[in-house]
């Protein structure tokens, strides 16, 4: 699922092969992908001008337009994707690594569509229709983006009531980005229980949740998405810690399908 690292990557492939193309076609037929917005509505206020800018913060990305038009937002959900067209048959996308083995071509899950002066187009690919399309997306409402987090706002984030540092994490209004998988692999690799109450995490603990944090996110982006993160190996019913071979432990956090390592990961301070 589309996660801080794959969103990124959709991003710049926007910024690379979209921006600056006249859009001359919308199609914003899907009236749940593109809600609150009626067919027509979006293509209105988009046709004839560019995207100038493609910005991410968090799991969600806007996209700025030409001669003063409307934001752009686009979310990917939990399976979208990016896919830019172009007539000579060749496309780049970017997004939801589960969904790279569609056939190239294959655009029957297309849920919007931008259509270009040069006869290329830009496509959120979508099989579960769980994106979203708007114009002038809320995105002051997002918490600061997990690349770029400081120390101060990281602490302040956990400094703040009881809830689970799992639940913590994947709260985008208090820092945005991080889903279930990198989350379980910060816990990991900091080993700190997905339960632990934030107000009860030590110094230490909170330091190395945010080296953890930028660790997995740095490497994840750089390898190619969250199917690359090394805790993946403690997921399922036959997982195991990568580190000591303990037997994963499984249980609900933050609403959440949770793994981790119960040596490694107990519930007290390390």
């Amino acid at each position: 699922m589309p996660e801080l690292p794959e969103v990124e990557n959709a991003r710049a492939v926007i910024a690379r092969t979209a921006v600056g193309r006249r859009i001359v076609a919308v199609d914003d037929h899907d009236t749940w992908v593109c809600r609150p917005h009626p067919p027509g509505q979006i293509r209105d206020a988009l046709v004839d001008r560019e995207l100038t800018v493609a910005h991410r913060r968090g799991k969600s990305m806007w996209c700025e337009t030409s001669e003063g038009g409307p934001i752009l937002g686009i979310h990917l959900g939990m399976s979208g994707k990016i896919v830019v067209a172009d007539p000579d048959g060749s496309e780049v996308d970017g997004g939801d690594y589960w969904e790279r083995g569609r056939p190239k071509g294959d655009y029957r899950y297309s849920r919007f569509a931008l259509t270009f002066a040069d006869g290329g187009r830009l496509m959120l690919i979508d099989p579960r229709r769980l994106g979203r399309i708007r114009l002038d997306p809320p995105i002051e409402l997002l918490g600061p983006d997990a690349t770029v987090i400081t120390p101060e706002q990281f602490r302040a984030m956990l400094g703040r009531g009881t809830a689970p540092i799992k639940a913590r994490l994947l709260d985008q209004h208090a820092v945005a980005g991080i889903g279930n998988l990198l989350a379980d692999d910060i816990l990991w690799r900091a080993k700190v229980h997905p339960g632990r109450p934030v107000d009860e995490l030590t110094p230490d603990e909170v330091t190395a949740l945010l080296r953890a944090t930028r660790y997995a996110i740095r490497t994840s982006v750089r390898d190619g998405g969250v199917h690359t993160l090394g805790s993946l190996k403690l997921r399922g019913p036959d997982g195991r810690c990568p580190r000591d071979g303990t037997p994963a432990a499984h249980g609900i956090y933050g609403g959440r399908s949770t793994w981790w390592c119960p040596l490694e990961q107990k519930e007290g301070p390390r």
